[in-house]
């Protein structure tokens, strides 16, 4: 075989041989062309592909699909729904307001206490020695303000008692008066006395009371008067008698001056009994009237035979100072009751007692502890009732009224409350009011523990035969009397109740109406038309954007 293929390739001419290679390289040429001309030619059009659908979708407009409702008829219960804390609708914490030791604690974690029981006993040498310096300083201002107060009155010198002025000293507005200075001399003439003195041979028949006939023979006068005091005295008389005092009132008619000569005789047992002598009668009391404070007159009435009342003021002076050294005593005065009041409230707290009636949830304290000021020593809580504070939206507060019955479920424990309080203060939040409301629980058996979670439901309201539509075909809507409350309603012609917007709705298609509604109850999907629709319109809900492919 070898040898016939080098015979044939012998019998080949070299010319040839070449024509034949040359004609295989131009075929193996033509063969790679077609393949790069063919990628590329790919390459393009997938360019030019992806540029045309982007251009394509970027026009292209999604199709928006218009979802309607239809008024209807039916029945509408709004349920309000949620969960809370329940927490003791009265609880108090005892916290100390100073540090010591604790003493005694006479109650344990889980004690009922009623109001006023003994809690502990805290020693603290601090508090009660604060209290007691408090109080000294208390003591040391009213001890000041009282004497400025008897010093101020000192300033204004007053009657005694209802009389007459004499010996008046000369006395001007401006002088200067010193402490002590005798300023007049004030009796009483409404009545005057005389003193006599009788034998102690009529001892036995002179008594305090008895009737007196007194003669005064400077205005020819008989006047009764009485005895007043007796006076077992020895007065010896010349003649060697021994006589005892008798002191006798008598009315004044207005004649009467001291010194007048007067005698009198009084009815013994069948006989007169007279005097030893007569005597002279005096003013029935007398006294100095003398300046109590130093200072300079600032008013003066004091007149020779003036009459005065009791508590007249006779003279006026002022003292430098006085008024504002009594005003800055008084504010630390006051001061210092307040420090007084916190020391005596720090101590009470070192001896407490319950504040309210409740069942002891927490101790903070043990016998021999050291504590500080701030620690809370015992958490008390009636827990005979819990309540759960939470809100109500603005749709259905006005539905919620006290005394209305909750259905509560604690981890599957059912058990009932009602409704305490509404609050009509609402707190807006996202859009909507939410109004605070109180429920309460009653814990007589203590199922509900203070601080835990509870689902709540109860009725707010319920309308059996009512118009109805879902909540979102209600829109709100601004017009030239404020925002209102709205359904567009599907119609070739505008209906007669249509109202103006002050801007157009674009989402709302044409054929499609605004019609002021009015709105009531709720529940989680549709909402009550009480006005402004009728049953069978068909009205707009919301445009959806359909799928671009």
């Amino acid at each position: 075989m070898a040898e016939l293929l080098d015979n044939v390739t012998q019998q080949v001419p070299a010319s040839a041989e070449n024509d034949y290679l040359a004609q295989k390289s131009s075929q193996q040429k033509r063969k790679r062309f077609p393949k790069k001309a063919v990628i590329a030619a790919l390459c393009l059009l997938a360019v030019g592909g992806a540029a045309w659908l982007i251009h394509y979708w970027q026009n292209k407009t999604p199709e928006a699909e218009i979802l309607c409702e239809t008024v209807s008829r039916g029945a509408i219960v709004s349920t309000v729904e949620g969960s809370g804390a329940v927490v003791a609708k009265n609880s108090a914490s005892v916290t100390l307001l100073s540090g010591g030791q604790v003493m005694d604690v006479f109650v344990s974690e889980g004690d009922f206490v009623t109001e006023g029981t003994p809690l502990y006993t805290v020693r603290s040498a601090e508090a009660e020695e604060r209290v007691n310096q408090e109080r000294k300083t208390v003591a040391n201002y009213q001890k000041q303000l009282s004497s400025l107060y008897g010093s101020a009155q000192d300033l204004r010198v007053r009657a005694q008692y209802a009389g007459k002025l004499q010996d008046v000293e000369m006395i001007r507005i401006g002088d200067v008066v010193m402490k002590g200075a005798r300023l007049a001399t004030l009796v009483d003439d409404s009545k005057m006395r005389l003193s006599l003195y009788f034998s102690y041979a009529y001892a036995e028949e002179v008594y305090v009371g008895q009737i007196a006939n007194i003669s005064i023979p400077a205005v020819a006068a008989q006047i009764t008067g009485q005895v007043e005091e007796i006076h077992k005295v020895e007065y010896i008389t010349p003649e060697g008698g021994r006589m005892f005092e008798v002191v006798l009132v008598l009315p004044n008619p207005g004649t009467l001056t001291a010194g007048m000569t007067a005698s009198a005789t009084l009815q013994g047992s069948g006989e007169l009994l007279y005097p030893y002598e007569s005597g002279e009668i005096a003013c029935y009391r007398s006294s100095d009237i003398v300046a109590n404070a130093s200072g300079t007159v600032e008013r003066v009435n004091l007149y020779n035979y003036a009459r005065v009342a009791a508590g007249d003021v006779l003279l006026s002076l002022t003292a430098e100072n006085s008024d504002a050294e009594i005003a800055g005593i008084e504010n630390a005065m006051q001061a210092a009751l307040k420090s007084l009041q916190e020391a005596e409230k720090m101590l009470e707290s070192l001896n407490a007692v319950a504040p309210i009636d409740g069942t002891v949830l927490s101790l903070g304290i043990a016998p021999g502890d050291e504590v500080n000021a701030g620690t809370v020593a015992i958490s008390i809580a009636d827990t005979r009732t819990m309540v759960i504070n939470t809100t109500v939206d603005e749709m259905n507060i006005a539905y919620v009224k006290p005394g209305m019955t909750v259905n509560i479920d604690q981890w599957g424990t059912p058990a009932l409350g009602e409704v305490e309080s509404v609050s009509l203060s609402g707190q807006y939040e996202n859009g909507v009011s939410r109004f605070p409301i109180t429920i309460s629980v009653d814990n007589s058996d203590g199922t509900l523990m203070s601080g835990s979670y509870v689902q709540f439901s109860f009725t707010a309201s319920r309308s059996d035969d009512c118009l109805l539509v879902p909540i979102q075909c209600v829109k709100y809507v601004e017009t030239d009397t404020g925002t209102q409350k709205v359904l567009f309603v599907e119609s070739e012609v505008p209906p007669e109740n249509t109202i103006d917007l002050i801007s157009e709705m674009p989402d709302v298609p044409d054929g499609f109406w605004p019609v002021a509604v009015e709105t009531g109850i709720s529940d989680s999907y549709n909402v009550e038309i009480l006005s402004g629709a009728e049953e069978g319109d068909s009205v707009f809900m919301s445009r959806v954007m359909s799928e671009m492919w």
